[in-house]
């Protein structure tokens, strides 16, 4: 009789799918803490990764484009329209020289410059001078600037006369240019800084090819 009565007893029901869900499983799903912990977690992440980005794009526009840096004036280029140079017993030159310079400004703002002087000597005695007016060099970008001047030895001392019979006879009078060019970077219409230009530039005149060769500038 025990027999019977067990192979008769009723089965547990089952779902329609066939599938039977342990208890720990049913807790999980219905817990709605549980679920909003989780998102919580997912906004944080989000949020996180969101904050990192930031970061990383205001250190490199600080690092790139809020960096000012001063801008370089050089002497790009020079020749000669009129060319007389003396020597024996009157070393002297009278040059007509036409000059290109160049404003490099590197800044993401224009850099606005004053009227400037460029001053050419001969071995720490002025002998020419050319007058630079104010005008803007763009972002990232090269102002070029051409204009002419006479170069004369006529106000050497009787020491750097002496110098300059040497360097005549060698074929290379050494020159330099310097200069400076006071002005503001503007910066995205709302920076401004004040920024010079300096120059400081040796060259040679070569006498054999009447040109001026080995510009190097600082």
């Amino acid at each position: 009789m025990a027999a019977e009565k067990e192979a008769t007893s009723p089965s547990p029901l089952v779902p329609a799918n066939g599938y039977i869900r342990s208890d720990q499983e049913s807790a999980v799903t219905a817990d709605p803490a549980e679920l909003k912990r989780k998102k919580r977690m997912r906004c944080l992440f989000y949020v996180t990764i969101f904050a990192v980005f930031q970061v990383i794009v205001i250190t490199v526009f600080a690092l790139t484009v809020m960096k000012i840096k001063s801008p370089k004036f050089r002497v790009r280029s020079a020749s000669f329209s009129d060319f007389e140079v003396g020597n024996g017993t009157n070393p002297s030159f009278n040059l007509d020289m036409d000059v290109k310079f160049g404003v490099k400004n590197t800044n993401f703002g224009h850099f606005k410059y004053e009227d400037g002087i460029v001053e050419f000597e001969y071995r720490g005695t002025r002998i020419g001078q050319v007058n630079v007016y104010e005008a803007r060099a763009r972002a990232r970008s090269t102002r070029k600037v051409a204009d002419s001047l006479e170069l004369t030895s006529s106000g050497l001392s009787a020491k750097s006369q002496s110098q300059l019979a040497s360097d005549i006879s060698s074929g290379i009078i050494p020159i330099t240019s310097a200069s400076k060019l006071d002005g503001k970077i503007n910066l995205m219409k709302v920076i401004k800084k004040k920024k010079s230009a300096h120059m400081n530039c040796t060259m040679e005149i070569v006498l054999a090819t009447q040109s001026v060769q080995n510009i190097v500038c600082k």
